[in-house]
Parts: C-alpha cells; sequence; structure tokens
C-alpha cells in the first residue's frame, strides 16, 4: 500500500522529445511487451536510423513510458507504431504523442496520415477517431489472434 500511495504522489508528467538511435534498446523493449510481435532492437535502430522516419518518445524521469513512430514519404505518413508502458496507461500520454507527432507530420508537409490497427483494439482505435482518423479500409486475418482467430487491421487515414 505505501508503495501505491507513494508512486501516485511521485509521478511526474513525462517529458515528450525526439528519440535517437540510442533509444532503440527502450523501444525495443517496450514494442516487445505491448504488441505480440515485437520488433528487434536492430529493426528499431534501422528505423530510427532512417532519414524518413519520426519517432517521439516520453520520458519519465529516466524510464521510456511511450513512444509513436511514423514515416514519412513525400506528402504522405504513416503511424508506424505507439505504445505506452502499462504503468503510465490511462492518463492522456498516447494523446499527447500523437497530437504532438502529427503537428510535426503536419509541418513537414504531409497532407494525410494512415495507419492500420487491430479490429480489437477498443483504446486505440477510440484514440484514432478521437484525433479525426476514418476509417478505409479492413485487411481481414492481418493479425494473430489471441484464441487462433485472426482479427482484422482496420486501415485509417486522417488529412491534415
Amino acid at each position: 500500500m505505501i508503495g501505491f500511495m507513494s508512486s501516485l504522489f511521485s509521478w511526474s508528467e513525462p517529458i515528450l522529445s525526439e528519440a535517437s538511435a540510442r533509444d532503440a534498446p527502450a523501444i525495443a523493449a517496450l514494442h516487445g511487451t505491448s504488441f505480440q510481435r515485437g520488433w528487434s532492437e536492430q529493426e528499431v535502430e534501422g528505423l530510427l536510423l532512417d532519414r524518413h522516419v519520426i519517432t517521439y518518445r516520453a520520458l519519465a524521469g529516466t524510464r521510456l513510458a511511450g513512444f509513436i513512430m511514423s514515416r514519412l514519404v513525400e506528402d504522405e505518413a504513416e503511424i508506424l507504431s505507439v505504445a505506452v508502458a502499462r504503468r503510465q496507461r490511462g492518463r492522456g500520454l498516447a494523446r499527447q504523442l500523437l497530437n504532438l507527432n502529427l503537428r510535426r507530420l503536419a509541418g513537414l508537409g504531409a497532407r494525410a496520415v494512415f495507419l492500420e490497427v487491430d479490429e480489437e483494439n477498443d483504446p486505440a482505435i477510440r484514440l484514432y477517431r478521437h484525433a479525426g482518423f476514418s476509417e478505409v479500409s479492413r485487411r481481414p486475418n492481418y493479425y494473430s489472434g489471441h484464441d487462433a482467430k485472426a482479427a482484422a487491421a482496420v486501415v485509417l487515414r486522417r488529412d491534415l
């Protein structure tokens, strides 16, 4: 109980900033705990070094609390991944990361942003719909289901 109470009072707002290749291990670890098929450190590092990829991180002290990663080519962007550490969920951090990322993409000339989300990921779908994304298509049987039943990927789009 004391640990729980101290964690409530010691919580401070995470700091958002651009990620770099040094963040690859932490991002890979968070991605691995957030998704059924996590990215390796090498995959994350390759993305972080790609000049078309924009990544923001949220740090709570020295710990990674969340990240968002997108790719911009010409005037179209794709959100590749968003993840928030379990202890930080429900505090609006994903929304902050998404808003920051969308502003940056717009500033770099993006006119449209796309993403795919598991049809069963209700919190993410609510986040994206609240941010103005609309469904444009579905990819059936795209994600491996938790109960051996595959789930569709919902493809969403937002114009900037």
